[in-house]
């Protein structure tokens, strides 16, 4: 198994990176990463560390896209940024799969250019995770596509599906659309259409219609539906949230406790480590062939060999392979 690492992606440099990579290449047995970056200054990075030899390797990438930087200009003003070789060495079929805490709309603007989409998906989709009352669950899309149509918001819940089974170990996920209410017939003519598709489908059993943001984190299905732009308000909605209710615990609980404060601090601390963005391993970005994560910009090294692991297990369990099949079972008229 081979993955590519955009190195110089993400708002703290290269140093996390490198640091996530070599996590991963001693936890996970079967892995290579490829560092891609400005190969002089990896090396440096890794002068210290200790990994298994011939499990590291280097494929140079003189510049990165900055994360204020728009992708369409700076795929044509620089094509061998880092995040576009990653895209290259997929392409070439020299990686399984990539992972980047770099500028989500170079990500996929890398995927647009190199097409390498899975067959029979129209657009690929952003996956994220969301801490539940009853678990986890998948929310697809969260911005990769903020005009989609009716055909494409199926497809997310079919790959979102098959994501929830393979990655989260989840049997028979349920599927629901974001809407403004729960009532059928709700919402703008994009969800109507879509909520029709649903149920005309082979999901129809695991389908259980629309549901509301505050459903999110009750843990009411294990899949959402949505478009691009209204998953990424919902996105950096929940993470603002918990954000603020972090600090408010820590300011207003445990700034006022005079015993057993140790021991609130701690269970505060477990409570951001369980939920934290890091704990996730990034996004998914889904329909394309090969495997591609999207970690956080300010990602640590915890975060980016969790992204790791998460890229690994869905080339070990043919995540894709699986979306393929499941596509292609769908009505050809829907």
């Amino acid at each position: 198994m081979r993955l590519a690492l955009d190195v110089l992606g993400g708002d703290n440099g290269a140093a996390p990176n490198v640091a996530g990579a070599v996590l991963a290449v001693n936890a996970i047995p079967d892995l290579t990463i490829v560092l891609v970056g400005d190969q002089p200054q990896t090396e440096i990075l890794l002068a210290n560390a200790s990994f298994p030899a011939g499990r590291i390797e280097f494929a140079h990438a003189p510049t990165f896209v900055d994360m204020k930087e728009k992708p369409t200009e700076a795929l044509r003003k620089k094509p061998d940024a880092s995040i576009f070789r990653c895209w290259q060495l997929l392409a070439e079929g020299n990686v399984d799969g990539l992972v980047s805490a770099g500028n989500t709309g170079a990500v996929v603007v890398g995927a647009v250019k190199t097409r390498k989409f899975l067959k029979c998906i129209q657009k690929p989709g952003i996956a994220t995770i969301m801490p539940t009352a009853r678990g986890r669950c998948i929310i697809v899309d969260v911005g990769a596509n903020v005009f989609p149509k009716p055909r494409h918001l199926l497809e997310y819940g079919v790959m979102g599906s098959v994501f929830a089974r393979k990655i989260l170990g989840i049997a028979q996920p349920t599927l629901g659309l974001m809407n403004v209410g729960e009532e059928e017939g709700k919402g703008h003519e994009l969800v109507q259409k879509t909520y029709d598709l649903f149920r005309a489908s082979g999901l129809k059993e695991r389908f259980v219609g629309n549901i509301e943001g505050r459903d999110i984190h009750r843990g009411a299905v294990d899949v959402v539906v949505t478009d691009g732009f209204t998953g990424n308000v919902v996105l950096k909605l929940c993470e603002g949230v918990f954000e603020f209710v972090m600090n408010m615990v820590k300011q207003d609980v445990l700034g006022v406790l005079t015993t057993e404060r140790d021991t609130g601090i701690a269970a505060v601390k477990g409570m951001l480590g369980k939920y934290h963005y890091s704990a996730f391993g990034g996004a998914p970005l889904l329909g394309v062939d090969g495997v591609c994560i999207i970690c956080h910009g300010s990602s640590s090294e915890r975060a980016i060999a969790n992204a790791i692991g998460v890229a690994a297990t869905g080339v070990r369990e043919k995540v894709n392979d699986a979306i393929v099949a499941e596509i292609e079972a769908l009505p050809k008229d829907e």
